[in-house]
């Protein structure tokens, strides 16, 4: 069971680094410590804030913000990014089923959205916070419990309703009330959940995503006097880290007409970094004993942003697709392999497990793929500079001993096994053996869940039929 005071410990916490760094001043000649005369909002007396820049792990830089008031001793605490608005969103997912899960640490920028998917209660963007799961979720329970007894004398019906919720977020926080799942949106991408030592199927998942124009306006990046600059198509190729070697042909700005294959296509886009016109290259190939797909690349000669995605086509299969490859010998990382954004990946000698559009549709080989998630992930939790880590020592001990065994069958020295499965049927492992069957692979159909089903869309999609529902809701064509 969790411990009431963890939260209250971690938020006091914030106030004591400040505190302590503070402290510290006297004997160090930089100061890292701003102190400034305040007006509390409580008494309207003066008192004093403090700011403090650091790190911390599993993130980067932030200022601590910590306010006392010697009067009426009000003491309030909240977080601020230090760094640069990140060139894309970030959507975190966390299932909560266990009492460790509660105390994991969550950074919530001014700009996220928090939402608790069981009980569909959304927190809209507002202060930033720096607390763990059960500190979150019992500040949002004492946020809705201040206005309750005018609720209770005006809107009865009301009251009875959000003191159901509120009695449900505070048996969640108490871990009465397991499992429930959390999730951050941040279009800043300066939010964080720690992730756990154990990534089992369903458990985290982190998603990138490009920004929309309202976002980025929100955000205030961007010309937002609506007018828009003229776009410039570069006439050479730049896309280098897609295609090894640069297309004979020269590109095709006209896209009217049928796209050909291995045919390089470009056409004006909005870079998700700094909001101005980029182009992004396409080009459609063909994989044998498979289909075609479209790679697209995008590069901003402006800031320098870079992405390249794979994206599959074709009709939606009545079932889902699972491969399963047993990696045996070093020769099978050079399998080629692709992931679409529909695809869950995952291998448990290696205790992995990447969920659905974590890491978009890549079309790579096994090692090349197994490269990215390692590099991804250690630099969410390790690349935080050499000052506040504080890590402690087990969980850097379980992350250590994770890396070193990714790392050693990105090698050749582990066996493994590797298990893609895609509801839409849109991913893919190379047979050496094709068109025989290769008895390392093993490639099977299955039936898609109904949440597969509502998550694709595919529960209200209707291709036949539909002019006779129009027309008898009284819409005319």
């Amino acid at each position: 069971m969790a411990q009431p005071s963890l939260a209250k410990d971690l938020f006091e916490d914030m106030g004591r680094k400040v505190a302590e760094a503070s402290a510290q001043e006297a004997d160090d000649d930089t100061k890292v410590v701003d102190e400034i005369e305040s007006l509390c909002m409580n008494c309207h007396e003066n008192g004093t804030t403090r700011l403090l820049l650091t790190k911390i792990p599993f993130f980067r830089e932030i200022v601590i913000m910590s306010f006392e008031c010697p009067h009426c001793h009000l003491k309030n605490s909240e977080i601020q990014p230090a760094g640069e608005i990140q060139q894309r969103g970030v959507k975190y997912s966390l299932r909560i089923d266990r009492d460790d899960d509660l105390r994991r640490q969550i950074i919530k920028s001014d700009t996220a959205v928090f939402r608790v998917e069981d009980i569909d209660l959304e927190i809209p963007p507002g202060r930033g916070q720096l607390t763990n799961v059960e500190g979150i979720l019992s500040m949002v329970a004492q946020d809705l419990e201040q206005k309750q007894e005018e609720r209770k004398q005006v809107v009865p019906e009301l009251y009875e309703q959000v003191q159901g919720v509120i009695q449900k977020l505070k048996d969640m926080a108490s871990g009465t009330k397991l499992p429930f799942t959390i999730l951050i949106d941040d279009p800043a991408g300066n939010s964080s959940i720690e992730p756990p030592t154990v990534l089992t199927s369903g458990k985290y998942s982190r998603h990138e995503y490009s920004r929309t124009a309202a976002q980025n306006e929100a955000l205030g990046l961007g010309d937002t006097t609506g007018e828009a600059p003229a776009t410039e198509i570069r006439p050479e190729y730049h896309a280098t880290q897609m295609y090894p070697e640069m297309p004979t042909q020269s590109m095709v700005n006209n896209v009217d007409d049928d796209i050909v294959e291995n045919q390089v296509y470009s056409f004006p886009a909005t870079c998700p970094g700094c909001t101005k016109t980029c182009t992004t290259n396409m080009k459609m190939v063909n994989i044998p004993h498979f289909k075609q797909v479209i790679l697209m690349s995008t590069v901003c000669d402006h800031c320098g942003y870079r992405s390249n995605e794979v994206k599959t086509g074709g009709e939606v299969p009545e079932k889902g697709r699972r491969i399963t490859i047993e990696v045996k010998t070093k020769e099978d990382l050079s399998r080629d392999i692709l992931k679409a954004e529909s695809c869950a990946m995952s291998s448990p000698e290696l205790n992995l497990s990447v969920e659905p559009g974590t890491l978009g549709g890549r079309f790579t080989t096994i090692e090349g793929i197994l490269t990215q998630v390692r590099d991804d992930l250690r630099s969410s939790i390790f690349d935080i500079g050499d000052a506040g880590d504080s890590m402690d020592p087990a969980s850097k001990g379980k992350w250590d001993a994770f890396f070193d065994k990714l790392s050693s069958a990105i090698k050749g020295e582990e066996k493994f096994t590797m298990t893609l499965e895609d509801p839409l049927a849109s991913s893919y492992v190379q047979s050496f053996t094709a068109p025989e069957p290769d008895p390392q692979l093993k490639v099977e159909e299955y039936e898609r869940t109904a949440e597969e089903e509502e998550s694709l869309g595919l529960t209200d999609m209707k291709t036949e039929g539909y002019g006779q529902d129009a027309e008898a809701n009284g819409v005319k064509a």
